[in-house]
């Protein structure tokens, strides 16, 4: 079987919380907001009008009943991904295009845990976007497309923050968001959905959250990878569902403190927080304290690198870890199993 992207279920966090970039009231323009790859050279400044006029007509506002948020044709047919947040409940939505027209569109399926939605358009000649399926690096210019607090098909620019990020405290709002783009171009309400571009117009990432004013940020902003949603988009589009590999595990980043307090030679790995009595991490012999030091193979100094080992498992997958318990190098393997939503 073929190795695709996953997002990964864990379990924990640690208490700070985003907004997601939801729905915001239908024209209420006056509401308050709640592995690296080649850079894509920037173009000149007067060529990166041309290069947002080629991708807005991919990029579309989704109206509920709710209000509005925005969303990204990804594939023939009408397709469209966007935040499982905008539709909710919801099973039938309009379109508003970037040519002012409208267009009815039917929500195919749903996941509240990766929060992604895929919605098929009653136009079938809709654009679908470019997209780019490695990651971007730090530092890259980008621009977010959406309409944030009702303003159609507003563009921000910015930078890349980061990439393999999380939202402590998702999981216990029941997403898991992690393994996120973080940006610092401006994401709003209403933004959810829509598409992280890079200079050259080719879709990273699909806007999520931001980090909102009253926690201290100034302009943190994530989106899902591409890579990531089109994946998840193809689970939902088979089966109307999302199997996860679920470890029963909760990693953090390791710190030389931490190391040293626990007699580790090394600060290069993740550290195990937590472990669910009775999961496939406990059945292995994973205790919190373990620093983990390679998965399936790679090697995993850094949480991100974790994270990206994990996306290529397979729930059932008979899975070697590599570990150290205080100054012991031990090896053991996991069987994750399927959790779907």
């Amino acid at each position: 079987m073929e190795r695709r992207r996953r997002r990964a279920t864990l379990i924990g966090s640690v208490a700070l919380l985003a907004v997601t970039a939801g729905c915001t009231a239908d024209g209420d323009a006056t509401a308050t907001p709640a592995e690296p790859s080649t850079v894509s050279a920037a173009p000149p400044a007067t060529g990166l009008p041309q290069v947002v006029a080629r991708l807005q007509p991919s990029v579309v506002t989704v109206r509920t009943d709710q209000g509005l948020g925005s969303g990204v044709v990804f594939r023939d047919g009408g397709l469209v991904l966007t935040n499982e947040h905008v539709v909710g409940d919801q099973r039938d939505v309009e379109l508003a295009l970037a040519d002012g027209t409208r267009v009815p569109a039917r929500v195919v399926a749903a996941d509240a845990v990766t929060d992604l939605a895929v919605l098929r358009a009653e136009r079938t000649d809709l654009p679908p976007a470019p997209l780019r399926t490695e990651l971007p690096a730090p530092g890259e210019p980008v621009v977010a497309l959406g309409s944030p607090l009702g303003f159609l098909n507003s563009v921000t620019a910015g930078i890349v923050s980061g990439v393999g990020r999380e939202i402590p405290g998702s999981a216990s709002q029941g997403n898991a968001l992690v393994d996120l783009i973080q940006t610092d171009a401006a994401i709003s309400p209403g933004n959810s959905g829509g598409a992280l571009a890079d200079y050259s117009g080719r879709v990273v990432g699909i806007n999520d959250a931001y980090l909102p004013p009253q926690t201290g940020a100034v302009s943190i902003g994530f989106a899902i990878p591409v890579a990531t949603a089109v994946d998840i988009a193809d689970d939902l589009l088979d089966d109307g569902k999302v199997t996860q590999p679920y470890l029963g595990l909760a990693v953090t980043r390791l710190t030389a403190e931490i190391a040293r307090s626990l007699g580790a030679a090394t600060d290069r790995g993740v550290l195990v927080r937590d472990v669910a009595g009775g999961g496939p991490a406990a059945a292995a012999g994973l205790q919190p304290g373990d620093i983990i030091t390679g998965l399936a193979g790679d090697r995993t100094e850094t949480l991100e690198g974790f994270l990206g080992a994990l996306r290529g498992v397979e729930p059932g997958q008979r899975v070697p870890v590599t570990y150290l318990r205080g100054s012991d190098s031990r090896s053991t393997t996991v069987t994750p199993t399927a959790a779907t939503r």
